[in-house]
This record gives C-alpha cells, sequence and structure tokens, in this order.
C-alpha cells in the first residue's frame, strides 16, 4: 500500500505579522485528514453534483489506495472594523474596498492588509460598490447611488462628489408628468429614480448597470452621471448583476436569469432568459470571460450552469450542482475556479470541467455567520492566489488557495511510485 508523504502535515496557520504576500508565499499551508467525500453538502433531496472523489489505484496486481485527505483551508487574516455585516466586496488595484449594512466603507491596503481610510458613514446602508478609475460608485438600502472620488488634497480621503440621481437629471425632467411612473398605489415617482434598495451594480463599456428590489434594470453613462433607460426587467427584486461579452446579466427572486444586449446607439432588449429552478429565488449570477457558460446561485442551495451559444442569442441548462444545505448567496470565478457563499457559513471550491460541469474540490470553513460576498484576486501569490471573503459575522476574511489540489497531487506522488 502507498501511503502519502508525512511531509504534508503541517501546523496550523496563524494570522502573519509579516506582509501578507511575502507570508502567504512562504508558509506551510495545514491539512486535515478527512476524506474529500465528507466535503460534499448534501440534503434529503437527490443531488446532482459532481464531485471530485480520489479513487483507488491498482499497482502491479497489488491493490493500493491513495490516503484521500481534504485540504484544511485556515484563514491567513481575519480583519474587523465594520460595525455592520460585511455586504460587498471590490478590488481597486493596491487595495481591497469592503462596505457594510453599518453604513461605512474601508479601504484596506494590500499587501500588509492595514486599515488604509474609512468613508461613508451615516449615508444608507450599502447594498454594493464598483470602482472606475479613481471613483467608487456605492448603492444604498436608501435607493440611492453615491459616487465619492479621492481627495486631491489627501490620497487617504475619499469625498462625496454626486449622487444619482444627479440634481441636474433631476431638475431636467420633474416638470414633465410623462416622466413619472407608477411605483406602487398612490405613488409616482420620476422613471430615472429607483424605488426601493439597490442591490447590485456592474460596469461595462463606459455604462454603470444599477439592479433594485423594485424589480427595474437602470443604465447610467459614467462620463455625465445622466440617466439613459429604466427596463422593467423581472417579475421580482433583482439581486444580482453581471456584464460581459456585450451581454448584461441580470438575476432575480423570480428565479429567472435575464439577458439584455444593445447594437450601437439602440436602447437594451431582451436577448433570452436563463430559467431556474420553480419558485426559487436566484441569488447571484456569474460568467466566463469568454461569455460561454454562465452560473446562478439558489435560495435551494443550487449552482445552476447554462452554455451560450456562439452569438449569445440562446443559453441551455447543462448543469444543475447541490452546492450548500442553505441558500447561495453569493458566487466568483477565478480562471477554472468557481467560489460559492452560502447562508450555511460556509465556502464551496468547484473545478469548472468539460460541458460547463462542477466538480467539487474543497470547502473552507471560519465564518461565524453567513458569507455575503466573494471576491478572488488575480495576482499569484507563491502557486495560489487570494480570496477575500465577507459574512453578516461582521469580518472580512482572507484565504490563500492553491492552484491545484493538495489532496490531488498526493494522488498523483503516490500513482507515480507505482508506475
Amino acid at each position: 500500500m502507498v501511503s502519502a508523504p508525512m511531509d504534508l502535515f503541517v501546523s496550523e496557520i496563524t494570522t502573519p505579522s509579516t506582509p501578507l504576500l511575502f507570508a502567504a508565499a512562504t508558509s506551510t499551508i495545514g491539512m486535515s485528514t478527512s476524506s474529500s467525500s465528507s466535503m460534499c453538502s448534501s440534503e434529503d433531496s437527490p443531488a446532482t453534483s459532481f464531485r471530485f472523489e480520489l479513487q483507488d489505484v491498482e499497482c502491479r496486481s497489488y491493490p493500493s489506495k491513495s490516503l484521500s485527505r481534504a485540504y484544511s483551508y485556515r484563514p491567513l487574516a481575519v480583519l474587523s472594523g465594520h460595525i455592520g455585516s460585511v455586504s460587498c466586496l471590490a478590488l481597486c488595484g493596491e487595495f481591497i474596498l469592503s462596505a457594510s449594512q453599518g453604513k461605512d466603507i474601508i479601504v484596506w491596503q494590500q499587501p500588509d492588509l492595514r486599515l488604509f481610510t474609512k468613508f461613508g458613514q451615516g449615508d444608507g446602508s450599502v447594498k454594493a460598490l464598483v470602482t472606475v478609475g479613481s471613483k467608487v460608485f456605492t448603492a444604498h438600502q436608501d435607493s440611492r447611488i453615491r459616487v465619492w472620488k479621492v481627495s486631491r488634497r489627501s490620497e487617504n480621503v475619499f469625498r462625496l462628489v454626486d449622487t444619482l440621481p444627479t440634481t441636474k437629471d433631476y431638475l431636467g425632467k420633474f416638470m414633465k408628468q410623462s416622466n413619472y411612473v407608477q411605483t406602487r398605489r398612490h405613488h409616482k415617482k420620476l422613471w430615472i429614480e429607483h424605488a426601493d434598495s439597490i442591490s447590485c451594480l456592474t460596469v461595462y463599456n463606459g455604462l454603470i448597470y444599477s439592479g433594485s428590489w423594485d424589480k427595474t434594470l437602470k443604465v447610467w453613462r459614467i462620463s455625465d452621471l445622466k440617466c439613459l433607460e429604466s427596463i422593467k426587467a423581472h417579475d421580482d427584486a433583482i439581486n444580482g448583476l453581471v456584464a460581459c461579452k456585450g451581454i448584461v446579466y441580470s438575476a432575480s427572486a423570480d428565479g429567472k436569469i435575464k439577458a439584455w444586449g444593445k447594437e450601437g446607439k439602440s436602447s437594451h432588449s431582451l436577448k433570452g432568459i436563463l430559467e431556474g429552478h420553480k419558485d426559487v429565488s436566484l441569488n447571484s449570477v456569474i460568467v466566463s470571460d469568454d461569455g460561454k457558460w454562465v452560473y446562478g446561485g439558489a435560495s435551494d442551495g443550487f449552482v445552476m450552469g447554462w452554455e451560450g451559444s456562439y452569438d449569445f442569442l440562446s443559453w441551455k441548462l447543462v448543469s444543475e450542482t447541490k452546492a450548500h444545505q442553505m441558500a447561495v448567496l453569493c458566487m466568483c470565478l477565478m480562471g477554472e475556479f468557481l467560489f460559492s457563499g452560502s447562508a450555511d457559513k460556509s465556502i464551496s471550491i468547484w473545478k469548472r470541467e468539460a460541458f460547463g460541469k462542477l466538480s467539487k474540490v474543497g470547502v473552507i470553513n471560519g465564518h461565524e455567520g453567513p458569507v455575503k460576498c466573494l471576491q478572488a484576486s488575480p495576482n499569484n501569490v507563491g502557486s495560489g492566489f487570494l480570496l477575500y471573503s465577507g459574512g453578516l459575522d461582521k469580518s472580512l476574511r482572507v484565504w490563500w488557495v492553491p492552484k491545484q489540489s493538495p489532496a490531488q497531487n498526493t494522488e498523483e506522488k503516490s500513482i507515480s511510485l507505482c508506475s
């Protein structure tokens, strides 16, 4: 019987006192002895997930089995400082930005992850944020989008420069009755205004898209902050947005992901509908860099996968993976890896394989509340990369993820010894 190398068993990592990138690249990473199958979440309903399992290996007619071990992911750092649940994350050059339901936005400096500055207090619970150049756009529960810019006098001071819709946009439309739309009984608003919390933002080709619990998708031009379109997009709240290859995808509590396209100076039009499970909310949507694969995270714990046609005019369901025991709240992609965060307090790691299928690589535990947001950094750190996660436990956690599963490496070494 060929056993795994004993040097794979090392001590637990603690939060480094040295700069993070140096610590991540030089520290050895701990492993546990549980099998990979024990990491897979399941419920009473049958799961259709494609999971990564270590298999028995035959060597020279003698039965041989490599020891199956799950990788033990431990946080490189646990960052505290928010007064509310961490609701969203964004990378901006050398900084990572985190925002909370407590109305505060924190800018963390990489690589040592020190608190660089803090702003935004008192401006409504922050639901989403994106960065464009030197500007930060934040979406709030009070139905507003706020625009922040780094002060010319001090680089660690962010000042509020505008609120959407802008005063100019508002004054240009409020006198005309046809610019008002019915939002609820006996109540009207200008079509450029959201009537409920703005839950998500995405940026594409000089435009910012905002999705709201008021079921509308609005389009804003970055250059002058003007609202160009308001689309009655869904039959329930919009929870997620992503844009790629000229298509904007909106995920909704109505159980659908809708694909919106724009040609030239025309308005956006509906290109397709990606149907999820009946009466199950879709909380998050992501798309691969080539635009071919679209994934939606659902409240029943499933991650759904669709394949797009070459012209992005049709999509077919290709995978349904039972990812968590509770709702999938957020997802992110990094190359061939897909990460899903859940109300069950865990983060599942998946590897994208042929035909859009997902195989389970590992599970990250550590948050003391539901995982609300995820962001992976494209920069290499040793033989892996950094993953940031924010949760309802008010913490931002930093994880080092290897690009190749250590358990997989162990099996490959065992097989080579038998040949």
